[in-house]
C-alpha cells in the first residue's frame, strides 16, 4: 500500500484534495479531476469548507458544500464575499463588498488518480452569479452571471520525486469571468470567452502533509484595469479523513487598479 495513506474505508487519505474557493474539489485556486469526499464507486460523501484570503487591500471569504455520488458526480455550492477595502476608501464607493455565488457540477469521465495508467479525467461546470453588479457594470462588465466549463486531468505518481509521491493536475477552462466572476463577466475589451490553462503540482511529504504550487491563467476583459494570472504556494495537512487544512501564500497580481495583491490564504475543510 503506498505511503500516502492506508484506506480503512473509501479512498486513500488526501486523494480527495481540498476545496478550491469556488467550491469544487481541488487545490486552493484550481479545480482538480478528483471529486469531493472519500467515497468509492459504491459510496456517497461530501465536504463543507471555509476559506479566507487577505491581501491587505482586499479580502475574500468563501464557504460552501459539495456532495459526491458514487465517486462519479460532484455537486457543489459556494457563497463568496469580496471585501473592497482600500478601493472603497480611495474611490468613495457606495458599498464595501461584492457578493457572489457559484453552483457547480463535475463528472468523472474515466481513469483513476492512482490505480490506472490513465489519469483521472473530469468535466466540470461552474455557473456564477455576481450579486452586486452596479459597480462592475459601470467599469465595463457586460453581464452579472456566466458559466465556466473545464476539463481537468489529475495523476498521482508514486515515488516520483525524492522518493515521494507527486500529484500533477492540468485544467483547461473556457470562461468570460472577470476576476473569477467577482467583477462580472465580459467587458469592453473582450466580450466573449477565453480558453485558459490552470495547473497544480503537489509533493506528498508523508501520509498527512503535502506542499505544492498552483497557477491559474486569467482572461483580460476590462479596459479600466488589467487582470493578471494568479499563483500560490501551499502547505496542506490531512490529519484524518474528516479534516483538511490548507495554508498558502497567494499572488493575485493587479486587481481593479491596485497592484501587487499578495497575502495569506487559509482554508479548512470537513469531510463526511
Amino acid at each position: 500500500m503506498p505511503a500516502c495513506a492506508i484506506a480503512a474505508d473509501g479512498r486513500l487519505l488526501a486523494t480527495g484534495g481540498a476545496t478550491q474557493f469556488e467550491g469544487s474539489a481541488g487545490g486552493g485556486l484550481v479545480p482538480w479531476a478528483v471529486l469531493s469526499g472519500y467515497g468509492t464507486d459504491a459510496q456517497n460523501g461530501g465536504t463543507a469548507f471555509a476559506t479566507r484570503v487577505d491581501t491587505g487591500d482586499y479580502s475574500l471569504d468563501a464557504a460552501g458544500v459539495a456532495y459526491t455520488f458514487r465517486n462519479r458526480v460532484e455537486l457543489s455550492y459556494a457563497r463568496q464575499r469580496f471585501g473592497l477595502g482600500e478601493l472603497q476608501r480611495r474611490l468613495s464607493l457606495p458599498t464595501g463588498r461584492f457578493d457572489a455565488e457559484v453552483i457547480g457540477a463535475k463528472v468523472r469521465l474515466g481513469g483513476d488518480l492512482l490505480y490506472t495508467a490513465m489519469p483521472q479525467i473530469s468535466f466540470g461546470v461552474q455557473h456564477k452569479r455576481q450579486l452586486d453588479f452596479a459597480i462592475p457594470s459601470a467599469v465595463g462588465a457586460r453581464d452579472d452571471s456566466g458559466t465556466d466549463v473545464y476539463l481537468a486531468a489529475s495523476k498521482l505518481f508514486l515515488a516520483a520525486a525524492f522518493d515521494r509521491h507527486l500529484l500533477v493536475n492540468a485544467t483547461l477552462r473556457s470562461t468570460s469571468a472577470n476576476q473569477a466572476g467577482l467583477l462580472g463577466f465580459g467587458g469592453d475589451r473582450r466580450a466573449g470567452r477565453s480558453l485558459v490553462l490552470e495547473s497544480s503540482v503537489a509533493l506528498l511529504l508523508d501520509p498527512q502533509w503535502a506542499v505544492g504550487v498552483e497557477y491559474r491563467q486569467k482572461p483580460d476583459n476590462l479596459g479600466f484595469a488589467r487582470e493578471d494570472d494568479w499563483k500560490d504556494a501551499f502547505v496542506a495537512w490531512f490529519p484524518n479523513k474528516h479534516v483538511a487544512v490548507v495554508a498558502a501564500y497567494a499572488d493575485l497580481g493587479s486587481i481593479a487598479t491596485l497592484d501587487k495583491q499578495r497575502g495569506p490564504y487559509l482554508s479548512v475543510q470537513a469531510s463526511f
